[in-house]
């Protein structure tokens, strides 16, 4: 029986070294071997040497940015991807939303909060058949709206993934809607609040 190291490999992107150096030790803490980068050329590069399993992205990056990296991942090597960022602006959001991210965390990111949705991102990758009615767990694999809706929760409540969720749960439950149409109604109501007036 062979025995496999770590948990699966994941590239990191970041052009702030120090945020890089925290995520490369961390997700390495957790079992998973990393690959990093601090611009979006050499990620691209080291992405189609290695294959890792899943990259986590920052956004805004001198050259290439990490929506560049995103596309490309996608267009040509099919390896799902996880944006970072500091921003979770109307034109932010409609682009993570549009490339198709696993999950959008903002920063100041906790590593406890990135590894559960990173566990959750390889959960999906091991079970690509949805669970009919899978019980609750702060790991789940969420549906992409669920998912930025959680880190938009989870940065402007600073709260826990875990507690995000529930919070977004309780708002379905009390307006008998589904998870996925109150997490919309959630990024949308933001997206309202965040919209220049017209006069």
């Amino acid at each position: 029986m062979s025995i496999v190291s770590g948990k699966g490999k994941i590239l990191v992107v970041d052009d702030d070294r120090l945020v890089l150096a925290t995520l490369t030790h961390g997700l390495s803490q957790a079992g998973y071997d990393i690959i990093d980068a601090d611009n979006g050329d050499d990620a691209i590069l080291l992405a189609r040497e290695h294959r890792p399993a899943l990259a986590l992205l920052d956004i805004r990056m001198e050259g290439k940015s990490g929506f560049d990296v995103a596309a490309y991942l996608r267009q040509y090597l099919q390896i799902p991807f996880m944006f970072l960022s500091a921003f979770s602006d109307d034109q932010t959001l409609d682009k993570v939303k549009e490339l198709g991210a696993v999950a959008y965390l903002v920063k100041p990111l906790d590593i406890r909060q990135i590894v559960p949705a990173v566990e959750a991102a390889f959960a999906s990758r091991a079970q690509p058949e949805p669970a009919a009615a899978a019980p609750a767990t702060g790991n789940e694999v969420l549906e992409q709206v669920v998912a930025i809706a959680v880190g938009i929760a989870m940065h402007r409540f600073s709260l826990t993934r875990g507690q995000a969720l529930d919070r977004l749960r309780r708002q379905a439950a009390q307006e008998k809607v589904s998870l996925d149409e109150q997490s919309r109604r959630f990024v949308t109501a933001l997206e309202t609040l965040s919209a220049p007036g017209d006069g």
